[in-house]
């Protein structure tokens, strides 16, 4: 289980003096205890793994904008920390799907739910999030989609 090895690491990072890590781990945990908070009231749960990979992707994006705005700030010091956390995050997400292996997989399910324009975007949208949720950024894949159906 992907919360297993966060706390392993956990440990890890903590008998190795690594302080920057530590706290990135620390930061990922609270997070995925604030789901869990979150989730007691809720009717359903979702799969240990798919809750804290979401989790894990919304962390990645506050981090890419954050970069970006630091960048754009002059603040390379609060960049450089940023880029940092983003390093640790992405280090316990599941592999992500390419570019063109994406645009392959957006293909392949234009043509098994019979798209044929954007009427349908929400369909392959859909199965897409469902069959590759975890291995892909659904922001660039929205576009792509987009793409392949216009």
């Amino acid at each position: 289980m992907l919360r297993d090895s966060i706390k392993a690491a956990q440990i890890s990072a903590m008998k190795a003096g690594e302080k920057q890590r530590l706290a990135a781990i620390r930061l990922i945990l609270a997070k995925v205890k604030d789901r869990d908070i979150e989730l007691r009231t809720s009717e359903t749960t979702p799969d240990d793994d798919a809750l804290v990979i979401d989790v894990l992707q919304k962390m990645v994006k506050q981090r890419r904008e954050s970069i970006q705005l630091f960048e754009q700030g002059a603040r390379p010091e609060k960049a450089a920390e940023e880029q940092a956390e983003l390093e640790v995050i992405e280090g316990f997400l599941p592999a992500q799907l390419s570019e063109e292996e994406t645009k392959a997989v957006i293909e392949a399910i234009k043509a098994e739910v019979g798209a044929t324009g954007m009427k349908d975007m929400g369909k392959v949208i859909a199965q897409l999030k469902a069959r590759h949720g975890s291995e892909l950024d659904m922001g660039k894949a929205s576009g792509w989609v987009k793409a392949a159906l216009a």
